[in-house]
């Protein structure tokens, strides 16, 4: 079974002609796919019968997510989603809107998408690390999570208007199939969502790092940090190297010159662990005039037994980089109360609290 979500137009230009059709079929499957989500093949009514039942017989399939749970914020700005996919595995996905920045303008719709069930990164503080890992997505299950939402935000007369693979699971351990769903949600005969509009989060794997810059992509890159020397982040983050706060730098600055795309560097703060003005200052002399942000994100609620620092911590350490030049902001959490902001993903429990 074949599902066409998977296909590039490319590749569905190829399908279509090897099966004695006209090249403009491609696109007349590649436009009800993105735009009207369609739920099996025979709603693809632009094609002629014959086609449709010749797709089915050849076993080309439109994989979509079911809907098992939904969670909203108070405020109603973040949704949460435990969705089933095609073989039954569920995944968690998350849509987090931000008012217009126009009147009359649509909300910023950014879509929390997810690469794989569970994580094997074994990160202390996350709860999708510690749920331990299932196994990987396929590209189109990562599409899938889009069109989920798509389909939502269209019936409110909304969009989808960016994409961060920063849900359940490290992307650049899922590369090959992560970067097809990139191309496939940013091809402007699929998705076509900007490639500036997309930000991939890796907690620190140097060769795909190094990889991704190579792939001719203008997406945006976070690395989790967590740390500013290597002692500490190994305990935050037991799958770390013994060289990896300077590697990930490194790997860093090279992503930018290749790219010149500005990395971000996400730093979970943790009450008494990361969060002293000394460590503060050792993380601005680590990053002083490398040109990055810095992304401070006091710790979420999770299944550890670990507390957020408190305002004035938060922003004395913001501060102290703001002294020293490196360029930082402290991230406005949104859905924590539902278990939907950063590190809180996970299957086997949704939660109002």
């Amino acid at each position: 079974m074949t599902d066409l979500y998977r296909l590039l137009p490319e590749e569905m230009e190829k399908l279509v002609m090897d099966m004695g059709q006209p090249r403009y079929r491609a696109d007349q499957i590649l436009y009800p796919l993105y735009y009207k989500f369609p739920k099996n093949i025979t709603e693809l009514k632009q094609l002629p019968t014959a086609m449709r039942d010749k797709l089915i017989v050849d076993g080309y399939t439109i994989g979509s997510a079911t809907e098992t749970h939904r969670v909203v914020s108070d405020d109603g700005d973040t949704t949460k989603l435990l969705l089933n996919l095609t073989d039954g595995t569920p995944v968690e996905t998350v849509l987090i809107q931000y008012e217009p920045t126009k009147i009359g303008g649509h909300p910023r719709s950014t879509i929390c998408v997810s690469t794989q069930v569970g994580c094997a990164m074994g990160c202390i503080f996350c709860a999708t690390g510690q749920m331990g890992f299932e196994r990987n997505l396929k590209a189109e299950e990562i599409v899938a999570q889009v069109i989920h939402f798509a389909n939502l935000l269209q019936q409110r007369g909304q969009h989808v208007t960016n994409l961060v693979f920063m849900g359940m699971g490290e992307p650049l351990a899922n590369y090959d199939e992560t970067i097809r769903a990139v191309r496939l949600l940013t091809h402007p005969r699929g998705f076509g969502i900007g490639q500036r509009n997309i930000t991939i989060s890796t907690i620190g794997i140097i060769s795909g790092i190094d990889k991704l810059a190579e792939e001719d992509l203008q997406i945006g890159l976070a690395i989790s940090l967590h740390a500013p020397n290597d002692e500490l982040r190994k305990k935050l983050v037991p799958t770390a190297g013994p060289h990896s706060v300077n590697e990930l730098v490194a790997a860093g600055k090279r992503y930018f010159k290749r790219t010149g795309r500005r990395v971000t560097f996400e730093y979970a703060l943790i009450e008494n662990i990361n969060d002293s003005q000394e460590i503060a200052k050792e993380l601005a002399l680590l990053l002083e005039g490398n040109g990055s942000h810095v992304n401070l994100i006091p710790i979420n609620s999770t299944a550890g037994n670990f507390q957020r620092p408190s305002k004035k911590s938060i922003l004395e350490f913001e501060r102290i980089l703001l002294k020293s030049h490196v360029n930082c902001t402290v991230r406005v959490e949104k859905g924590s109360e539902i278990s939907a902001a950063c590190g809180q993903l996970r299957t086997d429990i949704i939660s109002n609290a």
